[in-house]
């Protein structure tokens, strides 16, 4: 129902059998709860909460609190406008004292001015838009102190590595097809957080190596992101001669995107974001079309990031049957956050809690956390990157990072396989 508040706010308390609990802490978890972007943000912050309270909850001084969540559909996909109002009712209706989720980053922007008016530490776990934090924490940190991002890493950094997988694609159509000036189409849903990564895909395809990949931008193609028919975008990309498409999906546009892509049998591979190609559903979601499709991820299967990724990933999949995507990873990670910040605050006061939360070191199933000065996850070899991860044979198989080398570092992991083309397009250019 559009221009008008929707919400669906539900109290989730998560007690030990029999125990006595002094204290409870409302955590209030929002997102668009009516896609899974916003149901894994759920997802994930409940089985932290699970986990914690099952130990005893959180011990802030000398009391202990047990985690209740609030459940918060913030309809952001449509209206900003619900988003805003969703979160100021937990504040002021259900009486939350902090906040994680968030995915849309026009919604997110709206969401976090209300947080600040009231003084609430948000930690964003689906947002990517670069200026939510910079520019406001920075430059206004007495107002914007409160917002801290989990997940994912910002826009820039996301440019980043998915222009990385890009190269890896790049790479294949060179040595595979002997195209040695690849085209590459970019494909990106209209929405503020891939605006800065069409501008960096558009300068460093073209630019030359090291920083670029010497290649061809045949042009660049912006649908909804809740589009349910993308053939005409891939119809003119099939004209245009490209034989790669970058992909900067994250809304539900995903899923067309796929089964178009492959009922069309569009010689192009695929490479990017398309988180709706993260999740275990993805080729029953495109009708098995979407196979050979490639994106980032946080997770992949048989992937250990860290000591805590499979250990997370098997408890994700054992209590909600499914894969977890990034906001899942996201939020859970935000709750041990919070916890562990609580812990060292030894109060609840808002200010407090902030000044711990600057202090956070946390080893999560994604990469450790670390944030910088403007409250934002710290990217890079050692922290948090994510995955290249591609679908072949029915499943999700990891292909980046291999051998990745950084300054004097070599980034791999163990069960990651090289990518490969999609028959069709070999087919379809091979000289």
């Amino acid at each position: 129902m559009k221009g008008t508040a929707r919400f669906a706010i539900w109290g989730l308390a998560l007690a030990l059998g029999g125990a006595s609990w002094a204290q409870v802490l409302r955590i209030g978890v929002v997102g668009p709860m009516a896609f899974v972007q916003g149901e894994h943000t759920w997802y994930g912050a409940t089985l932290a909460a699970e986990e914690l309270n099952r130990a005893g909850g959180v011990l802030v001084g000398n009391q202990r609190y047990r985690i209740e969540l609030v459940r918060v559909d913030t309809n952001e996909m449509t209206s900003v406008t619900d988003a805003a109002t969703a979160v100021e009712r937990a504040i002021t209706a259900q009486r939350v004292d902090f906040l994680i989720g968030g995915f849309r980053s026009e919604a997110v922007l709206a969401m976090t001015e209300v947080a600040a008016d009231y003084k609430k530490p948000f930690l964003i776990t689906g947002a990517g838009l670069d200026g939510i934090l910079a520019g406001r924490v920075d430059r206004n940190y007495e107002r914007f102190k409160y917002l801290f991002r989990v997940s994912p890493n910002k826009s820039s950094d996301l440019a980043r590595t998915s222009l990385l997988l890009l190269g890896e694609v790049v790479q294949a159509v060179r040595r595979d097809l002997r195209i040695e000036r690849p085209k590459v189409a970019i494909l990106a849903e209209r929405a503020a957080w891939a605006d800065p990564l069409v501008e960096t895909a558009t300068r460093l395809i073209a630019a030359p190596p090291p920083q670029g990949y010497r290649a061809e931008v045949a042009g660049t193609w912006r649908p909804s992101a809740t589009a349910t028919d993308v053939t005409p975008e891939l119809t003119a990309i099939q004209r245009a001669g490209a034989q790669v498409i970058f992909t900067v999906l994250s809304g539900p546009v995903g899923v067309p995107f796929g089964r178009d892509w492959g009922r069309l049998k569009i010689p192009a591979a695929a490479v990017g974001i398309n988180v709706e190609a993260q999740q275990e559903t993805w080729l029953k979601a495109t009708d098995n079309l979407g196979a050979y499709v490639a994106t980032l991820n946080t997770l992949a299967p048989a992937v250990a990031i860290t000591p805590k990724t499979i250990p997370f990933i098997s408890s994700f999949q054992a209590r909600f049957k499914q894969f977890p995507i990034y906001t899942a990873s996201g939020a859970y990670g935000a709750l041990y956050i919070l916890a562990e910040a609580l812990n060292r605050a030894g109060t609840t006061a808002a200010d407090a809690v902030v000044r711990a939360l600057e202090a956070t070191d946390y080893t999560g199933p994604a990469g450790r956390i670390v944030f910088d000065k403007t409250h934002d996850v710290i990217w890079g070899p050692g922290y948090t990157t994510g995955l290249g991860v591609q679908w072949i044979g029915g499943r999700m198989q990891a292909f980046w990072p291999r051998q990745w080398r950084v300054g004097n570092q070599t980034v791999s992991y163990a069960g990651v396989q090289p990518y490969q083309l999609p028959p069709w397009v070999v087919e379809a250019w091979r000289r």
